[in-house]
């Protein structure tokens, strides 16, 4: 049980000190907690000297005359904020081969891919090898913090539903991955020691096959064949879980042949994956399938993560940010449990933990543990504000109420670094802020790991639409919705069209569907679209094929007047680019004329990346 209230938050609810602890190694776990949060800013003045003493020989910090000082005040003073375009010449640099101290005094181990993207392609961010150990740290604190909410987790498994995805190489031979990736190819994960608060259904070779559905049969295979043992349920993202509800349901029949067989498909041909199952899959079991072929025909699915794995405790998967879309359908499909969201992470940086766990989707707030890097933090909306470095917050001294964009100094190199995030801050536990993610930074749209700004999807419009000009055709207005109501979800784009030719607007209309230039003005717009969507797209099957639907004409005469009606000024009213509130989807939805989806996956190959 947690005790000891010690301050109060932004909504005037008590924060609970952690403890007590359910053993020894719990305690060091939650001490060190306790430490790192009771002195935030000696801490952080700490951290900043050991990154800017270890790092005053780079290429980038003497670039700004920083001379070896160590303080903050030189740093402020010399030192720019940046963002990824700004860095991204030197970090080029790196990718071709560069093994000079270009950001960092320590060798680039390997980039992480960032679901972020720059010009289209996943961003590279320079990581060290002993970032792997920080990253380590926070994930050990995980469970030591839920143990103090729920009991009882070294007594069964977790369901985690964790997968690879493709690595690439730079010219100069450095991996470049995504984070989970990264980790779970680690020694510190394949060899990780046995931890009864850790032991999850899947096999390790499961997880780490790089083929999709084998690894993703193998992991639900295992997962219900232990399915009294399961006590968590989990993905990285909402998304993740959901896709693998999806899969049951469109798999179970096979999933029952193979337990009722007690051998495994000749689908899934890896012969680690099929040896690591092979122990757990050893007997038919009749009685097993037979439960389960009678829940996954039933037709109603609604409650089936605890009528297939009973115990269950929570859920743990992120559901803030762009994924609170989907906290309806978890809700639908786990009967209501709980669901935790653990850990604030990027590829950039790991940042904190939320120290209360067992709380709505929508109370989440992350304590940033202050020795994982030096932070800073702009106030939201000053961007008008010329230099911006004058304008920067300590991370003690932010203001509960307040939003900032996260600013990080790291000690692989990154100096200043805009993440893209915006925070509140919601309260303080001991002298450490806690925030909740707000959203990213000019996000328009997102499914999976996607994001997908303004200024992108202007660009796979105006490039679909091209398709139209051979027939006296054209886009007059456009918004768009993240359609999350399917398995997977997809993008719709809504689109009024004008008929400048011979044809009237509902001649020229079928004259585009018979000719299919609408299917490819959907396909024109993906192929447009960033990598990660593609990659999304084509390897990881996360998100389904993009859908147009065209609305008769007028109607987005008909969005300004609602918006009007709602207060909106005339003078000020620009078309969304993005829409979510149901009376507007209600009105878009009642206008459509035609429903078009793309035809087949754009372009995505996980090459090598080449030399700018």
């Amino acid at each position: 049980m947690v005790v000891e209230m010690v301050v109060l938050t932004e909504s005037g609810s008590a924060v609970a000190k952690l403890g007590p602890a359910t053993n020894e190694k719990d305690s060091e776990k939650l001490r060190l907690i306790e430490e790192m949060t009771a002195n935030t800013d000696e801490v952080q003045k700490k951290v900043l000297a050991e990154i800017l003493k270890r790092n005053a020989e780079t290429e980038y910090l003497r670039r700004y005359g920083l001379d070896g000082a160590t303080d903050r005040a030189a740093f402020k003073a010399k030192v720019p904020v940046v963002t990824y375009e700004d860095l991204q010449p030197d970090i080029q640099r790196i990718a071709n081969g560069d093994r000079s101290a270009i950001l960092s005094a320590h060798p680039i181990s390997e980039f992480l891919t960032s679901s972020g993207t720059s010009a289209g392609e996943r961003k590279l961010i320079p990581t060290i090898k002993e970032d792997l150990g920080r990253r380590q740290l926070l994930h050990s604190l995980q469970m030591p913090v839920m143990n103090c909410y729920v009991p009882g987790l070294d007594q069964g498994k977790g369901l985690y539903f964790l997968f690879v995805k493709s690595e690439m190489k730079t010219p100069g031979e450095l991996t470049a991955q995504p984070l989970l990736t990264s980790f779970i190819k680690s020694e510190h994960f394949k060899n990780r020691p046995y931890d009864p608060y850790n032991v999850y259904t899947s096999p390790t070779a499961a997880i780490l096959c790089t083929d999709s559905f084998q690894s993703m049969y193998a992991q639900m295979l295992c997962g219900l064949l232990q399915r009294l043992d399961v006590l968590r349920v989990g993905a990285v993202f909402a998304s993740g879980l959901l896709r693998a509800i999806r899969f049951l349901q469109l798999h179970w029949q096979d999933l029952c042949n193979d337990i009722a067989a007690g051998s495994l498909t000749i689908k899934v041909t890896d012969h680690s994956v099929r040896a690591a199952v092979a122990e757990l899959l050893s007997q038919p079991d009749p009685e097993l399938a037979g439960f389960l072929a009678a829940e996954c025909s039933k037709g109603d699915w609604a409650g089936i993560i605890t009528r297939i794995w009973p115990n269950t405790k929570y859920l743990d998967v992120i559901v803030t940010g762009a994924m609170a879309q989907y906290i309806s359908t978890l809700e639908y499909y786990s009967g209501g449990l709980p669901m935790v969201c653990t850990m604030y992470a990027s590829s950039e940086c790991y940042f904190g933990l939320n120290l209360r766990p067992i709380c709505e989707p929508s109370e989440v707030s992350y304590t940033i543990m202050p020795n994982m890097g030096y932070f800073e933090f702009l106030p939201h909306g000053d961007d008008h504000v010329q230099d911006q470095s004058q304008r920067l917050v300590d991370l003690a001294d932010v203001e509960v109420g307040k939003e900032y964009e996260l600013v990080i100094t790291t000690y692989a190199g990154l100096n200043r670094y805009c993440v893209g995030d915006i925070l509140r801050v919601t309260g303080f536990y001991n002298t450490a802020p806690q925030f909740r993610f707000v959203r990213r930074k000019n996000v328009l749209l997102s499914i999976d790991s996607d994001k997908t700004d303004e200024a992108e999807l202007q660009r796979a419009v105006e490039s679909a639409s091209a398709l139209l000009r051979p027939y006296d055709g054209t886009v007059v207005e456009y918004t768009s919705h993240a359609y999350t109501k399917s398995i997977p979800g997809h993008y719709v784009i809504y689109w009024e069209l004008l008929a400048k030719g011979v044809y009237n607007g509902d001649e020229a209309l079928e004259v585009l569907k018979r000719d299919g230039v609408m299917e490819r003005c959907c396909l024109a717009m993906e192929e447009t679209l960033n990598a990660v969507y593609r990659q999304c797209r084509v390897a990881d099957g996360s998100i389904g094929p993009l859908e147009i639907r065209v609305v008769r004409g007028g109607t987005f005469d008909d969005l300004m007047d609602y918006a009007i009606s709602r207060g909106a000024s005339i003078n000020q009213y620009k078309v969304p680019r993005c829409v979510t509130l149901p009376p507007i989807l209600e009105l878009l939805n009642s206008r459509v004329v035609s429903t078009h989806f793309s035809p087949a996956p754009p372009t995505w190959s996980p090459l090598r990346r080449p030399a700018n």
